[in-house]
């Protein structure tokens, strides 16, 4: 993936002494990404508040780049899957055609959101994803970056305006329409974070920043100040939904910071970053678990199959596009998870190879995740302790450098995540340091 960078760029541009000239001047400028979320951008009145958000960075002397998703959730008007609820029979549209209707709802969020900037005495100027310079693959409905060209963005932002772009959205280098997938509005906003050289990407949501767990489950849930770029994407990977794993990954090539923010309050919220300042050491490396995590509804499939009839079976998922997870490779078995919607499936196809499946359905996977737990002794007991404490079978377990997993039943999910977030004692060690 290439980004042109603003210098690159000038160089293509005007004589030796006015390209100098124009570097110079734009080394000083500050640009700030800022990308609302469809809760951020669905009502008037969180429209203002972003339209704050907007208006206090331009007062502390950013140029700002917008990034909007479509408004709201499934169910309201323009949200992308309500578009999608138009099709009767969705099989019957090409994965072309369909990128074409979701980039709708980015569109009209667009023009909503500039509309209500102009009022409020703002130059603005709305561009889709390939009038930002985003180029993609080919891959309809899932496409990757390629290549971002900020040149017409860094020309509006000479002009003193506010670029307001539709996020989840790019073009092949043929000029049709594609989507980019789950979080694609974050990975339009750190892919241009990245092309700008831009001080900060500012991801705006409904919460507060990331928590140290989801707090409808723990109630004493507190926010984590900074977090690395390797932790939070373990945490979204396994569960937090917050902002996309591949966003942060394409922040991290050229450690744009990333600040995770409620558009409700003024507050900075998470700071994610290479690394953490010293304040901030008690929470991420002193204190062996950064957060817990879960990710909910699955089955697993226990497998007696030999290595060669492993292999087979996770072909045969795969040629049947069925994501397996939570993999355990012993002698004579093999056990794994899918997503509750895709067990029958894969337990027909199973059944259909000549294997006997054992079927243990909802199930949950409740992850600790921080950078401290590589090379710490102990974690593993301390996790089995306080799971045993509080009855909770653990089913299967798994770890890695910074992550530790267990499969528990369902109903015994959030018990599994509150006794974890108590043992590593997360609410008290975040407050302490706050309170420093």
């Amino acid at each position: 993936m290439r980004y042109k960078s603003r210098k690159n760029w000038l160089k293509t541009i005007g004589s030796a002494r006015s390209i100098e000239r124009l570097c110079q001047e734009w080394m000083r400028v500050k640009i700030l990404v800022q990308k609302f979320g469809g809760t951020s951008v669905a009502t008037s009145e969180m429209r203002n508040y972003a339209a704050n958000h907007i208006e206090r960075a331009l007062s502390d002397g950013y140029r700002v780049v917008v990034v909007v998703s479509a408004m709201g959730r499934r169910g309201e008007p323009y949200a992308t899957d309500t578009l999608l609820s138009m099709f009767e029979n969705a099989s019957s549209v090409s994965p072309r055609d369909m990128d074409i209707i979701m980039s709708c709802g980015e569109a009209i969020s667009a023009v909503v959101f500039s509309s209500l900037l102009r009022s409020r005495g703002h130059e603005v100027t709305v561009m889709n994803g390939a009038q930002a310079g985003i180029i993609t693959t080919k891959d309809f409905t899932n496409a990757r970056v390629l290549e971002v060209n900020p040149t017409r963005i860094l020309h509006e932002l000479g002009q003193n305006r506010i670029v307001v772009v539709m996020g989840f959205q790019g073009v092949t280098p043929e000029g049709d329409i594609t989507t980019l997938g789950r979080g694609g509005s974050d990975t339009t906003a750190t892919a241009l974070g990245v092309a700008l050289d831009a001080e900060y990407v500012d991801i705006f949501t409904d919460v507060e920043g990331i928590m140290t767990a989801d707090p409808r489950i723990v109630t004493n849930a507190k926010r984590i100040r900074q977090v690395t770029y390797s932790e939070i994407c373990n945490l979204a990977y396994q569960g937090a939904k917050v902002i996309h794993p591949r966003a942060v990954e394409i922040a991290m090539q050229k450690n744009i910071p990333i600040r995770v923010r409620s558009t409700a309050l003024e507050d900075e919220g998470t700071l994610v970053t290479s690394h953490v300042s010293f304040l901030e050491t008690h929470v991420v490396h002193d204190q062996l678990i950064t957060g817990v995590t879960q990710t909910t509804h699955v089955t697993r499939l226990l497998i007696p199959a030999s290595g060669k009839d492993g292999a087979r079976v996770f072909r045969i998922m795969a040629e049947h596009n069925i994501s397996v997870d939570f993999i355990s490779v012993q002698e004579g078995k093999v056990a794994y998870t899918v997503p509750n919607t895709k067990a029958d499936l894969a337990v027909r196809l199973l059944n259909e190879s000549g294997y006997s499946v054992e079927v243990l359905p909802d199930c949950a996977k409740v992850s600790c995740v921080g950078a401290a737990i590589a090379g710490t002794p102990g974690v593993m007991a301390r996790i089995y302790t306080a799971l045993a404490e509080e009855n909770v079978e653990i089913l299967q377990f798994a770890d890695s450098h910074t992550t530790m997993w267990c499969l528990v039943r369902m109903d015994q999910m959030e018990t599994a995540v509150r006794a974890l977030h108590r043992e590593f004692c997360l609410e008290e060690l975040v407050q302490q340091n706050v309170s420093r």
